[in-house]
């Protein structure tokens, strides 16, 4: 299990589209992954899980996977929060 927190930094968060890039990141991987907010863990593969947390910007997440390819996913994960998102990112 491979585990590392990082803050959402772009404003509106993780709504929809936001939220479908890491989907869609997230899905290139063989592992396990989910998030966690404070309590709450939902699966990173699910857009209505996501959603749900209500994650907005500034919020500190935990982005945990655990697999085969576990330590490259969560870092290609957050790489991505990161970087706000950003096309380049994807």
């Amino acid at each position: 299990m491979y585990v590392r927190d990082v803050t959402v930094e772009n404003q509106v968060g993780l709504h929809a589209r936001p939220a479908t890039f890491f989907i869609q990141k997230a899905n290139e991987f063989k592992s396990s992954i989910w998030i966690e907010k404070e309590e709450r863990r939902v699966n990173a593969k699910s857009l209505l899980g996501i959603l749900s947390l209500g994650i907005v910007g500034g919020t500190s997440i935990r982005i945990i996977a655990d697999g085969s390819d576990e330590q490259v996913a969560v870092e290609g994960l957050v790489e991505l929060v990161e970087s706000g998102f950003s096309e380049e990112a994807r």
